[in-house]
């Protein structure tokens, strides 16, 4: 589990909560902020409205995608550009033939495709074509999720403000002075609801698939640069420096040089 993505959650939740119970009324006035009218203009009329904008596989696969946040990714760079160096090791002293006993031994598809295509002696540049083709299609499916989030982001407020109008409305066609007060609060607050799906649900969510996707992109960009030098024969030295490339100053260090000819 991410704890990030959990103790975040959490916090802001909690933090809500205690602002909630710190007036006069303590946490008596935690009844005040629940009304089911209000919860169902607001967070059924963005999903609905959302719904409408897509079809319903997209929509099934943007919800299932909140599981992707409380998940710790799996994008070893260090690790993945140790690998390619040993690769390298191998093709360099037995030949590219010699890396399909490799591939087999590998759990990453998008690596061991790869490789399989180089010992196929296939064209550099239909190989590139290839894996750039499907590094394209993975970051439009994660688009589309990270796009579903943005979207309940947007209308998350605006239906608030839908349920809020139409408090307003019903509260003035029946004025009584000594229910103003509480009609009014009841009527802000899907604002308040349409605040808290857009703020403390839909930002962080789309936000981290963004930064997931940005992740494994650049992985799969080594990975290419990766293949395609083994390819070419390049040497290990020059393939572990090119690939030192993708990695902040700070940590290119922590790569070991086991991987060098």
């Amino acid at each position: 589990m991410d704890l990030a993505t959990i103790i975040g959650l959490i916090a802001a939740f909690a933090l809500m909560i205690m602002g909630m119970a710190t007036g006069d009324a303590g946490a008596a006035a935690l009844i005040y902020f629940v009304d089911v009218k209000s919860a169902l203009i607001t967070f059924g009329g963005s999903f609905g409205a959302v719904l409408a904008s897509c079809s319903i596989q997209d929509f099934i696969a943007g919800l299932k995608s909140i599981g992707l946040v409380f998940k710790v990714p799996n994008n070893d760079t260090i690790g993945t550009i140790k690998q390619i160096i040993e690769l390298s090791n191998v093709a360099r002293k037995e030949g590219l033939l010699a890396l399909e006993e490799s591939a087999n031994n590998l759990e990453e598809p998008f690596m061991k495709k790869g490789i399989l295509l180089i010992v196929d002696g296939t064209d550099p540049e239909l190989v590139r074509g290839i894996l750039e083709a499907e590094l394209v299609n993975t970051d439009t499916r994660h688009q589309r999720n990270i796009g579903f989030w943005k979207q309940i982001g947007a209308m998350g407020p605006a239906w608030g403000m839908i349920g809020t109008l139409i408090g307003l409305v019903l509260m003035l066609m029946n004025m009584d002075p000594d229910q103003i007060g509480p009609n009014m609060a009841v009527a802000l607050i899907t604002t308040y609801y349409g605040s808290v799906l857009a703020n403390w649900i839909s930002a962080p969510i789309s936000t981290k698939l963004s930064t997931l996707n940005d992740d494994e992109m650049q992985l799969k960009e080594i990975m290419i640069e990766g293949l395609l030098s083994i390819q070419a024969g390049e040497n290990p030295r020059v393939i572990e420096e090119k690939l030192k490339s993708f990695l902040a100053p700070g940590i290119r260090d922590s790569l070991s040089e086991g991987g060098e000819a």
